[in-house]
């Protein structure tokens, strides 16, 4: 495991990926572009990383030694629900992308793929886990649920469910736009920055997944499908 010091301004990335020389030069183009990187050679190491520092995004390769990818997420997920998950493959296959997605992570990044692409879709979630400004709420009621973006919960009759940040993004966007149809490109480009085919199907999954939240508490809640157009979230 490379360490760096942990005492720093800058974002934290736990970067963790067997092949020396893609590690190496990923690592060092990451902190020439400002970033801090803990570096860890397989799911073990990573998971121990993790548990020692405060991180603000993880990306992993999914082929690993010891523990794999969608292992070292799984586990990650089960006691931190809001940290940025960025999984890195030389699989291109649906399949595993959707299976990532389920398992919380956040973004898919199919080898060889350039630093600029990488940073770029870094910055977009290291921006929004900034903190939020004063100004900006936080709190919604939707339905019988109260919904804090800020902590990622959802919550009914004290029972609580923690969200991802992308599922919590996507939930702030429709309970800012109760009951109006949101365009589907518009969804993905304000949330993923682009509106390729595979952000598509990452929306769907999380889509999915809210509505399952939702309906299971609470039926007047709906994200309804508007044919050819996009969503509308009503209640």
């Amino acid at each position: 495991m490379e360490k760096t010091d942990p005492l720093r301004s800058k974002p934290l990335i736990l970067f963790v990926e067997d092949d020396p020389n893609l590690a190496f030069a990923t690592k060092d183009n990451l902190e020439m572009a400002g970033y801090e990187v803990i570096h860890c050679l397989d799911g073990v190491e990573g998971l121990k990383a993790f548990r020692e520092y405060a991180f603000d995004l993880c990306i992993f390769d999914i082929m690993l030694p010891n523990m794999d990818g969608f292992t070292l997420a799984k586990k990650i997920r089960e006691f931190n629900e809001d940290v940025p998950v960025l999984f890195l493959s030389a699989r291109s296959l649906q399949e595993d992308r959707i299976h990532g997605l389920r398992l919380g992570a956040d973004d898919y990044i199919v080898k060889p793929f350039s630093i600029q692409e990488l940073i770029l879709r870094m910055e977009v979630f290291l921006r929004r886990t900034k903190a939020s400004p004063v100004k900006e709420a936080n709190h919604y009621t939707i339905g019988n649920f109260e919904f804090d973006f800020q902590k990622l919960t959802l919550t009914r009759n004290g029972q609580t469910q923690t969200l991802t940040f992308r599922e919590g993004e996507v939930l702030k966007y429709f309970a800012c736009h109760r009951n109006e149809v949101v365009r589907r490109e518009e969804l993905l480009k304000t949330i993923w920055g682009d509106d390729d085919y595979y952000m598509g199907r990452s929306l769907d999954v999380f889509i999915s997944r809210l509505r399952k939240y939702l309906a299971t508490e609470d039926q007047s809640v709906k994200i309804d499908n508007v044919h050819g157009i996009g969503f509308r979230m009503s209640w």
